[in-house]
């Protein structure tokens, strides 16, 4: 069973905004127990991340080529995170996915793709 939901995802117009939200489908399942992380893939191509964040909240990693646009964010007692998404692009199009891990939320850990549990994707689609 998948213990995470992602929500929030749809069409939008370039220049537009979404806030996808990820949340935990168990109550026994503690998102502030994980780093946390928003991965997004088109089909055909390799996945990619977008962000992590750490337990606390405290530290955020991002894509390069997303800074400025992206923001990831978490309510530990709504048992959820969230991915603030602005000045939305054609090419943000994609399957976005978010990700929990028991590891650290940095390039050895949940930024370079390490991670424990993943829900099943909201689609995100970026057109006029």
């Amino acid at each position: 069973q998948d213990q995470l939901v992602e929500s929030g995802g749809g069409l939008v117009q370039p220049g537009g905004s979404l806030r996808l939200s990820c949340a935990a489908s168990e109550r026994t399942f503690s998102i502030g127990d994980y780093s946390m992380g928003w991965f997004r893939q088109v089909s055909g191509k390799d996945r990619e991340v977008v962000a992590t964040i750490s337990r606390s909240g405290g530290v955020c990693f991002y894509a390069d080529s997303l800074k400025g646009r992206f923001t990831i964010s978490r309510d530990n007692s709504k048992n959820t995170v969230y991915l603030q998404m602005d000045n939305l692009k054609p090419e943000d199009t994609a399957v976005y996915y978010c990700a929990a891990s028991r590891g650290l939320s940095g390039k050895g850990g949940l930024y370079g793709g390490l991670y424990d549990y993943r829900g099943q994707g909201t689609q995100v689609t970026v057109s006029s």
